[in-house]
């Protein structure tokens, strides 16, 4: 495997004189340059294939409708009978019987005669109409036992209220393609194909872990210094959101020979390694180390807030590069926030790519913050925020307390990041902030 050309002209520069300074666009685009798309398929009932992505198109078997059918209760008859010119504005026609969904009316319709019809019953033959029964006045006649409606033809034009059959989807025709990242929505349209089953990619494997001595595993006793292992917990719940295999390969203490061991344990297994902690530049920090020795690296250290530390290459599961199998590596920073933020804004997009999908940017809303913010210009800030919308409908923003890297808290009271902009610097209260809802996101 050949290590692609990642670098723009401006990236290359930025990166060749402060590795420190790549900016949030230019390490997203490099790191989708790298991502390859899996390849392998599976079949799956339709009630798993929630998230999962499309293999193949899908083909509807059927036309959809099956067939002509009433778009509302009412009564079906010939529209031909409103143009007709011995009609008035005023149109009384003779009930021939009824139709439901699922029994349809037997035989044809004869002029001058209608059917009682409700919504998605096949329109008799000889109707191509449906008058609303809100419209309609009916009249029994005791000597003959037959009813009547009377309805003004105003507005009503035929062929009105029919849906016809295919327009919804023709048989033959593509219902959803390649690549779609599966809806509850997409799961109803194939089960109305009759559809019993999807081929989908096999699901991304993600291994991740987390680096440090001083870390403890919930439940453990909290050693004098140490801490307990949030990060862990954090990244396997952004994983099960993903829809991915999450491998959890669980703590790794500051030792470059037992990092190495799991670096290549997880190449060996995973499609994509996660590491959090021992990315910065202090003297227990191997990550970026190994990662030179074991792979390629692309970049580390970004230009962005939380989230500076981070490294980003391949590793190889041979213990050199282009021996064995290969695997993305993300080394995120250990701050919790960091580690989030980093994980949002790098990671995810990466790996729905390589689950197969297009990842779509996560929409930003306009708001007017409520408070300053001391921001510098040349490094892209995620914020942690409340927004909502206020008395006139505008949307407003809060920033929540500290901003801290570390201070995990502020995310949970938070619903989205306050994102600034690279180029932004400080910031007065009333001005107007981009806003990324957690919403759907996290």
């Amino acid at each position: 495997m050949t290590t692609p050309n990642t670098f723009s002209a401006s990236a290359a520069s930025l990166t060749q004189f402060d590795p420190q300074a790549l900016p949030v666009s230019a390490a997203q685009a490099i790191v989708l340059e790298w991502v390859t798309p899996l390849a392998q398929s599976e079949r799956v009932p339709l009630r798993d294939a929630l998230a999962r992505v499309l293999a193949a198109d899908v083909i509807s078997p059927i036309d959809v409708p099956a067939h002509d059918n009433s778009a509302m209760d009412g009564y079906a008859f010939d529209g031909a009978a409103l143009s007709n010119p011995a009609n008035t504005a005023v149109l009384t026609l003779t009930v021939a019987g009824k139709a439901f969904a699922g029994h349809p009316f037997p035989g044809e319709v004869a002029p001058g005669h209608c059917v009682r019809i409700m919504t998605g019953a096949p329109m008799p033959a000889g109707c191509d109409t449906v008058v609303p029964q809100e419209r309609v006045s009916m009249h029994a006649d005791d000597d003959s036992a037959s009813e009547t409606v009377t309805f003004t033809t105003d507005g009503l034009a035929p062929g009105a209220n029919r849906r016809r059959q295919g327009e919804d989807l023709a048989r033959d025709g593509v219902a959803l393609r390649t690549g779609r990242m599966l809806r509850a929505s997409d799961i109803g349209l194939m089960a109305s194909l009759g559809l019993v089953d999807v081929k989908v990619k096999r699901r991304l494997r993600v291994a991740y872990f987390s680096t440090g001595d001083e870390l403890r595993s919930p439940g453990q006793p909290l050693d004098a210094g140490c801490i307990y292992d949030s990060n862990r917990y954090t990244l396997g719940a952004m994983l099960r959101r993903l829809e991915v295999e999450p491998i959890d390969l669980g703590r790794v203490r500051d030792d470059p020979d037992a990092l190495a061991a799991t670096l290549l344990q997880a190449a060996e297994s995973a499609d994509v390694v996660l590491t959090s902690g021992g990315v910065s530049v202090g003297e227990a920090d191997f990550t970026r180390t190994q990662l030179q020795t074991l792979g390629d690296v692309s970049f580390w250290g970004l230009a962005m807030r939380p989230g500076r530390p981070l490294a980003f290459g391949r590793i190889w599961s041979g213990g050199r590069p282009g021996v064995g199998r290969a695997a993305l590596l993300f080394g995120l920073p250990g701050n919790p926030v960091a580690t989030m933020v980093s994980f949002y804004q790098i990671v995810r997009p990466a790996l729905i790519a390589m689950s197969g999908a297009t990842p779509q940017p996560v929409p930003l809303i306009p708001a007017r913050c409520d408070a300053p913010i001391r921001k510098r210009a040349g490094r892209t800030e995620f914020q942690r925020g409340v927004a909502g919308r206020d008395a006139h409908g505008q949307w407003r923003v809060t920033p929540t307390g500290s901003q801290s890297s570390g201070a995990l808290s502020t995310m949970s009271e938070a619903n989205c990041f306050i994102v600034l902009a690279h180029e932004t610097a400080d910031l007065d209260a009333g001005d107007t902030v981009d806003v990324m809802l957690f919403d759907g996101l996290v």
